[in-house]
């Protein structure tokens, strides 16, 4: 008989709150800073850094308060988002808090690689005491960065896994690839600003996801879900490539019987629970990358922008973002309700086996004792 997998008292509480009645994650992320604030500046016709810090917490509330209750659990931030937004969180509705600064630090010897650093100030102990039920990090890794950089990008995970380990708090961690070889730099139209939206990029990004998962499901690092890339691009699938999406033809990289295989080998790279990200890709899309992640594995999504960044269009008018996000951002939800679950409960992720098989780390008469 195999032996029963145990998880400490506060993990599984709050991996329960995270997640609906059936243990699957719908979760939204409203903890965008930087590119909140590109979008309110683009509305505004102003300068990003002339964006006020009250615009941004505004926003934040108004999303907050309209499609929270949609959710299992909302992501925020604790700069903008949480001491504005949290009155808006429902009783039943878990919440996480973002760990780490909006943007990057530039590195490696052409300052193509990415490193991603904390919020000063903030902590996984404030977190806690904050009342989430998780904390969030979100790391740029690319497998072929420098020795020192992906040392760094290691630690830093490393640091965060071993504080929320401390304070009894899940670990989700967010891994976001990026442009960094010559040839993907040089497909971009702007070599200055390198995209993904290049075949190149299309055609690696199945590798470097599946490696990536690989890497931060080893125990060291001390993660509970791992928030993963779609393992492909689906502009550059035969059936999708003619514009599905977003009206523009692209070259054509793989198939969709494809992409359902890069799926699975994610599945199987992926050592712990993991729900798929949006990355700002229309809704439409996303659903697509939904269906095809949670029929491999997948135990949910944790999206944002897919779900409500049209409604930051309608800035300042707080009146009509609401009123697009009680119509068409509802449905957006409810598009997603429809085809997440095939998600894989959480607990039933080869790492537990099923509910009965997750046992309380300790559990002893002696356990109010040891535990802390």
């Amino acid at each position: 008989m195999a032996e029963r997998v145990s998880i400490s008292a506060g993990k599984k509480r709050n991996l329960k709150l995270l997640a609906d009645p059936e243990g699957r994650f719908r979760m939204m992320a409203i903890d965008q800073r930087g590119s909140l604030k590109r979008m309110l500046a683009k509305v505004m016709g102003i300068e990003p850094d002339d964006v006020k810090y009250e615009d941004l917490a505004r926003v934040k509330k108004i999303i907050t308060k309209v499609l929270s209750p949609y959710s299992s659990a909302t992501l925020m931030d604790p700069v903008y988002g949480y001491p504005y937004s949290i009155d808006y969180i429902p009783k039943d509705v878990g919440v996480l808090l973002a760990f780490e600064e909006t943007g990057y630090e530039k590195a490696g010897p052409n300052g193509r690689e990415r490193r991603s650093r904390p919020i000063e100030g903030w902590s996984v102990e404030k977190a806690k005491k904050a009342g989430a039920n998780a904390v969030k990090l979100l790391i740029y890794y690319r497998p072929e960065a420098s020795d020192e950089t992906l040392k760094h990008q290691q630690e830093f995970v490393k640091r965060v896994g071993e504080e929320c380990e401390r304070y009894d708090i899940p670990f989700l961690l967010e891994l976001v690839s990026y442009p960094l070889l010559e040839d993907e730099i040089a497909a971009s139209p702007d070599p200055e600003k390198p995209t993904t939206d290049t075949p190149v990029f299309a055609r690696r990004k199945p590798e470097i996801v599946m490696k990536t998962a690989a890497e931060f499901s080893k125990p060291e690092y001390k993660v509970d879900i791992l928030k993963l890339e779609f393992p492909a691009d689906l502009k550059y699938t035969e059936e999708f490539c003619k514009g599905r999406f977003d009206g523009k033809h692209r070259e054509p990289v793989y198939s969709l019987s494809a992409v359902r295989d890069f799926c699975k080998g994610v599945d199987e790279a992926a050592g712990v629970p993991w729900v798929i990200l949006s990355a700002g890709v229309d809704i439409d899309e996303f659903i697509e990358n939904v269906k095809l992640a949670t029929e491999a594995g997948a135990s949910g999504l944790l999206a944002g922008r897919a779900i409500w960044k049209d409604a930051v269009n309608y800035y300042p008018d707080e009146d009509a973002m609401e009123r697009w996000l009680m119509t068409s951002g509802v449905v957006n939800f409810k598009r997603i309700h429809e085809v997440y679950t095939a998600a894989k409960p959480w607990y039933e992720h080869r790492r537990f086996r099923g509910y009965p098989e997750v046992e309380i780390a300790g559990k002893s008469p002696e356990w109010y004792r040891n535990y802390g």
